[in-house]
């Protein structure tokens, strides 16, 4: 079984009292998710979180690895996928999707957030981001 891992982050902006979440549409396959890629050589999790985000949106942000959740998959057969998110918060950009790899980019309320995302693990990566930012 060949193994592969990514990291990346559930990036948000205060807006006042509320909060909201970045979410990017991916052009593989066409669904909403966080702004995640592969680990590259020597690339720790937060380095590789942090470029990916970079790369895909354009955005500078603050990561936070007190929100740290791993997911595990399969994203074709004989592969496990490792995919690791933080909290990161929004610091200064404006979003630019990455022409090759996104075709859209939002910032969406919590609850707009949890009824754009496509797949139920990031549902829940979402879902435990809203209570650890509660708390």
């Amino acid at each position: 079984m060949k193994k592969e891992k990514s990291c990346g982050a559930v990036v948000y902006r205060e807006t006042g009292e509320q909060i909201e979440i970045l979410l990017i549409r991916h052009k593989n396959g066409g669904h909403w998710a966080f702004p995640k890629g592969h680990v590259e050589k020597k690339e720790t999790e937060e380095d590789t979180a942090l470029r990916e985000i970079r790369e895909e949106t354009g955005l500078e942000v603050l990561l936070d690895t007190g929100f740290r959740r791993a997911v595990t998959y399969s994203p074709k057969p004989n592969v496990k996928k490792d995919v690791v998110y933080f909290a990161a918060r929004f610091q200064s950009g404006s979003p630019e999707a990455q022409p090759e790899e996104v075709m859209d980019i939002v910032w969406a309320s919590p609850d707009k957030a949890l009824q754009l995302v496509t797949y139920q693990n990031d549902v829940e990566t979402l879902e435990a981001f809203l209570d650890y930012e509660k708390n």
